[in-house]
């Protein structure tokens, strides 16, 4: 019996350089969301980073991401913080339209 060598697969680009261009994207979103995050009123700044990083959630942790957005809403409302609060409220609506859509 011949013996076959198992040698492990790489994992095959799309196109050359596919990766790298992910983390450019990836890189270039992050600073974008930071200078957006630093230009606008708290409130709105957390809303928005909040609701758009709450939809990358995989929904099978969707109970936990939503109990930590209303915790962040109670917490921020009470002490007063905006961007907290706005961000929990935000993030717990994100969690809502990944359940309600069902993404994988």
């Amino acid at each position: 019996m011949s013996e076959a060598k198992s040698t492990p697969k790489k994992p095959k680009e799309p196109f050359p350089g596919a990766y790298y261009l992910a983390g450019a994207i990836t890189i270039a979103l992050m600073l974008f969301f930071m200078v957006l995050g630093a230009t606008l009123p708290p409130g709105i700044a957390g809303f928005l980073v909040a609701f758009v990083l709450g939809l990358t959630v995989n929904p099978k942790y969707v109970p936990f991401f939503l109990a930590a957005g209303i915790l962040s809403a109670a917490m921020g409302f009470l002490g007063q913080e905006p961007q907290v609060a706005w961000g929990g409220v935000a993030l717990a609506l994100s969690q809502v339209l990944v359940k309600r859509a069902g993404w994988t």
